[in-house]
């Protein structure tokens, strides 16, 4: 799941705004910045299953080539650009099913190993989403998040725009902003509050259906993704990959090693979506990931008897329901709803960054002021940003490539009063934001049936994958990580951290999980058991 809200929409840019995230404008539109800032959304996430037998076999080519691609490197696009990295592309099939048909490109960059020396092979990478680009993640990964010289000795470096996103063929749903504002389902009321949004979904849906690139549509998938990781693992020359990717990324990476068990090396996955994928139980637990994060924000405003909100956790607690339901009754003059003002807190929970930024929003709706506009909100560091209006690329790319993905993978519900149903148990389940995970989503009214099975995640394969989690993670919960975990069984091994918000590696200074994750990297070897790290 944001994996910015997940995944995250997570591209800030210079001004602090976002290029095309998520940011809540209805209902009773936000129009000042400082929603779309704050609502830094990751989605993540973010992010059920067939065993890896029973996916289908497309005839001749499912997993490699008929006729052996190669990969020619040269330049990068101008707006990934960075010192030793290099890029190329390569055709792979739209349809798995007819290896020979239509191909559309995916492009694909490459930081090299500088130490042929100590070079053992490569580590593919994935920034989540769905949608994240990730041409220029490698480069990220060195400059951002410092990953130690030791990783960059041993692996080149391979970052895609998987298909469907960015310099790959790209898909449009031909969405403004104000159509489809984010990936995340926003708060309901009452079930009238459902049955309005589902009037609204529908015709996103039927816009992605009617879009310039709707017969790209029903490929656009993790599995067709996983298919072209092997595509590219075989131009690379390479009999195995490793793989590192986060939030979303997790559930890619599971595909992949379960499809493809025997090219698979070390797979370290942050933030876990669950074995599921991004489906409508996943939606469901953010849920929980807020109930669960949110006492870390509650202690920082308590610690800071100047935001005036509380001066215990249980008070914080009780503000945010009283500011909610005032919001409710009655938005603020700059536009903030009940909604708005839950889903900006759910976003600003990723990151401990955005903490301050956060309780300065609530202190200024609690007093009745304009919120002030802040600075640019915290995203993935390691991710740079391309410019919104990069060559080729659609504007709403993001998100619609998201919603390709999430809607394809898996079957949602269509019925409108089931998520009504849903939405009454999980306000009382989870009372911060359980009415909006549980929310309908443009996924019933899908024009596309999924193609396919989901692929099972299941203990058949080599012990070589460990998942790194936060106990309090907002976008990815620590209870999809169990599930992921539990579903790999003896494949894996956890490592979880007692720290809160969205991903971990390199990221929160916890020397315990990064030491584990990297000797992983390195040697191949992970724990014997799973391993609880304390706070950083």
């Amino acid at each position: 799941m944001t994996s910015t809200p997940a995944n995250p929409a997570h591209r800030p840019v210079a001004d602090g705004t976002t290029t095309d995230g998520p940011g809540p404008t209805r209902p009773g539109k936000v129009t000042r910045v400082s929603v779309l800032t704050i609502a830094v959304a990751l989605l993540a996430a973010t992010l059920a299953p067939v065993s890896a037998s029973s996916v289908p076999t497309a005839p001749a080519g499912a997993g490699t080539a008929t006729t052996q691609a190669t990969l020619t490197w040269g330049d990068c696009p101008e707006a990934v650009a960075a010192p030793g990295l290099e890029c190329a592309t390569i055709d792979v099939p739209l349809d798995y099913a007819e290896p020979d048909g239509r191909t559309i490109e995916v492009a694909v960059s490459r930081l090299a190993s500088t130490n042929p020396e100590q070079r053992r092979g490569v580590l593919l990478t994935n920034t989540g989403g769905p949608g994240g680009e990730g041409l220029a993640y490698p480069a990220g990964l060195r400059d951002v998040l410092r990953l130690p010289q030791e990783i960059l000795d041993q692996y080149d470096v391979i970052g895609m725009d998987p298909r469907g996103v960015g310099h790959s063929t790209p898909v449009t749903c031909d969405l403004s902003p104000a159509e489809h504002p984010t990936n995340i389902p926003m708060f309901a009321r009452d079930a009238a509050d459902v049955r309005s949004e589902a009037t609204r979904v529908a015709d996103v849906a039927k816009k992605c259906g009617a879009s310039a690139t709707a017969d790209l549509l029903p490929h656009i998938t993790t599995a067709n993704t996983a298919r072209d990781m092997d595509r590219i693992r075989a131009a690379l020359g390479e009999a195995k990959v490793s793989y590192f990717g986060i939030s979303y990324g997790t559930y890619l990476g599971a595909v992949y090693t379960s499809m493809f068990p025997g090219h698979s090396d070390r797979f370290l996955l942050d933030s876990a979506t669950g074995p599921g994928g991004w489906d409508s139980s996943f939606s469901r637990l953010f849920g929980q990931g807020v109930e669960d994060r949110f006492p870390d924000f509650a202690r920082f405003v308590a610690a800071r008897p100047e935001y005036g909100l509380g001066e215990t956790p249980r008070q914080v607690r009780a503000k945010y329901f009283e500011l909610a339901a005032r919001l409710d009754r009655t938005p603020s003059p700059d536009g903030y709803t009940g909604a708005a003002f839950r889903f900006a807190t759910f976003a600003a929970l990723y990151y401990d960054a955005n903490l301050p930024q956060l309780a300065e929003t609530w202190r200024a709706l609690d007093a009745g002021e304009p919120v002030p506009v802040p600075g640019a909100a915290v995203g993935d560091p390691s991710a740079p940003a391309r410019p919104a209006a990069a060559t080729g690329i659609p504007a709403d790319n993001y998100i619609a490539s998201q919603l390709h993905v999430v809607c394809n993978d898996s079957d949602w519900p269509e019925q409108v009063w089931r998520y009504q149903v849903n939405v009454a148990i999980d306000r009382v389940r989870h009372p911060m934001f359980g009415a909006a995970g549980a929310n309908v989503t443009p996924c019933a009214y899908w024009p596309s049936e999924p193609a396919e099975p989901r692929v099972e995640i299941t203990d058949e394969g080599p012990a070589n994958v460990l998942i790194l989690q936060n106990l309090r993670d907002p976008a990815t919960p620590l209870a999809g990580a169990t599930a992921l975990r539990d579903a790999f069984g003896d494949r894996a091994r956890m490592v979880t951290a007692d720290q809160g918000g969205h991903l971990s590696y390199l990221r929160l200074g916890n020397d315990c999980a990064d030491d584990l994750a990297t000797t992983f990297l390195l040697t191949g070897e992970h724990p014997d058991h799973d391993v609880a790290c304390g706070a950083p």
